[in-house]
């Protein structure tokens, strides 16, 4: 029966992480009906079937990373292959694999016994080797490599879109003892299920999963079962008795969350940027009383009932266009080739936090669109970026970004520049501050700008002017017919 492969998702990714199934053994699917969601070091995203029939088996469980071309689920009919071997039930297997790790572990006669180790882990001796699958499904047919290469297309623009992902926590429940949980005699039989990373959490708390009452599906133990089996055991440890009293904290002191998917991404192209380029931040402190005021009348104008009006559009439209006398700001720095690469045209990138990490998808060819295409593509963009959505696509190609800290009641920052890039723009919030305004103190719209530059190609004076235009175009959007 055909098993789908994990399809190469592009942009030089060769990897991904189950994050959910939309199905279980036993459903029946179509062909292009979603059946996982998974997330890349871009993005989510939710695959298709690219088969008919029957799901027989889930090959990956959820929080599981396998790379490019691996099987992940069985669908179909017996009929069109030979069928894999029938699964085990979770206890069989378990007891199985228990009983052939129990063979393979025993001592030969006149050697000591192994040192015991928490299940999982312990020191490699020989190169780990994926055992093969039992009964593995016979070479796809042509029509079913079709169908596997049409699964591409999710990725590319316009694709299947995933939802947002929504966490629930896992009733915990009370811990009982090591001794209740592993009677002595017991400990070397007994097996228990769990996933990789709680597994590892169980190790960096230092608890033995064979203690742990587990509460999960089918007998798993889950992360908050160690959780509160740990907390448990801390408090019913002998404690001396202090001079002071301390005050008792409740829950753990720390939690751990694995390096992955898009904060991995993240952190690995700030790291380049910030070691690669040379970074330059300059700032200037504006009033925008008058932008304020810009603001507002757009709000009213029937064009723009539609748009979403904020300062960052009328900031986003004086980036652009100061680019124009200051073209620098919107090239890139080609270290292999040797050259400086202009652009004629401003992909605007928009730095958008969330719950996964910070993304920057980008307008392509901002400086073609008007001030409503303009709030318009922000608008979605940054929706989209909030519901965990952007593609791959929608990230590539930038030019020039602004990231927007104003939201967050911050009044500036130094930006790293986006990798490829030559510069960023920090927007502030507006504050009502005094101000001198025409020889009298005022309370006026104030912010500040920063802006970041790669000072291999863009100088001081260039990074000042262009900060400049920018700044002059805030104090009155008038300015902005002189450009």
């Amino acid at each position: 029966m055909p098993e789908y492969k994990l399809p190469d998702p592009g942009e030089g990714l060769t990897e991904a992480e189950i994050v959910s199934w939309k199905v279980k053994v036993g459903d029946t699917v179509k062909i292009n009906d979603v059946v996982v969601e998974i997330e890349t070091a871009k993005s989510l995203v939710e695959l298709p079937s690219p088969f008919a029939g029957e799901v027989t088996a889930i090959l990956v469980p959820e929080g599981e990373t396998v790379e490019v071309g691996t099987p992940i689920i069985a669908i179909g009919d017996a009929s069109q292959g030979s069928a894999p071997a029938e699964p085990a039930a979770p206890a069989e297997a378990a007891g199985k694999h228990a009983a052939e790790s129990a063979a393979e572990e025993a001592p030969a006669e006149g050697e000591e016994p192994p040192m015991k180790t928490l299940v999982g882990y312990g020191p490699r001796t020989v190169e780990a080797k994926r055992r093969p699958r039992k009964g593995s499904a016979s070479p796809a047919t042509a029509a079913g490599a079709a169908a596997q290469m049409q699964v591409q297309g999710s990725f590319a623009p316009g694709g299947a879109q995933s939802q947002a992902v929504v966490e629930s926590d896992e009733p915990s429940v009370p811990a009982r003892s090591a001794a209740t949980a592993a009677p002595a005699g017991e400990g070397a039989s007994v097996q228990v299920l769990a996933k990789p990373p709680v597994r590892k959490l169980a190790k960096d708390l230092g608890v033995d999963l064979r203690a742990i009452t587990p509460t999960g599906p089918n007998g798993t133990i889950t992360r908050a079962d160690v959780e509160s089996f740990g907390g448990a055991a801390g408090a019913a440890a002998p404690v001396e008795a202090a001079a002071v009293a301390s005050p008792v904290r409740t829950g753990d002191r720390e939690t751990r969350e694995p390096i992955k998917g898009v904060r991995k991404m993240m952190g690995q192209a700030m790291v380049e940027s910030a070691f690669t380029a040379p970074h330059v931040t300059e700032w200037i402190t504006v009033d925008v009383t008058k932008t304020m005021k810009y603001v507002e009348k757009l709000k009213s104008h029937r064009e723009f009932r539609d748009v979403k009006v904020s300062p960052l559009l009328v900031v986003a439209r004086a980036c652009i266009l100061a680019a124009r006398r200051t073209p620098e700001v919107n090239a890139t720095w080609d270290e292999a080739a040797g050259e400086v690469v202009f652009k004629s045209y401003v992909n605007l990138g928009i730095a958008a936090a969330t719950p996964r990490g910070l993304v920057v998808p980008n307008v392509k060819d901002a400086d073609q669109l008007s001030m409503v295409e303009l709030g318009k593509a922000i608008n979605a963009l940054t929706a989209t970026a909030r519901e965990g959505k952007t593609q791959p696509a929608e990230m590539s190609g930038g030019s020039f970004t602004i990231t927007n800290v104003g939201v967050f009641g911050v009044d500036a920052g130094t930006p790293i520049i986006n990798p490829g890039e030559s510069a960023i723009l920090c927007f502030g919030a507006v504050r009502k501050q005094p101000w001198v305004h025409k020889g009298k103190i005022k309370a006026r719209d104030i912010t500040t700008l920063a802006l970041s530059f790669d000072h291999r190609l863009v100088d001081g004076e260039k990074g000042s002017r262009f900060l400049a235009d920018v700044a002059g175009i805030l104090e009155d959007p008038a300015n902005s017919l002189m450009f």
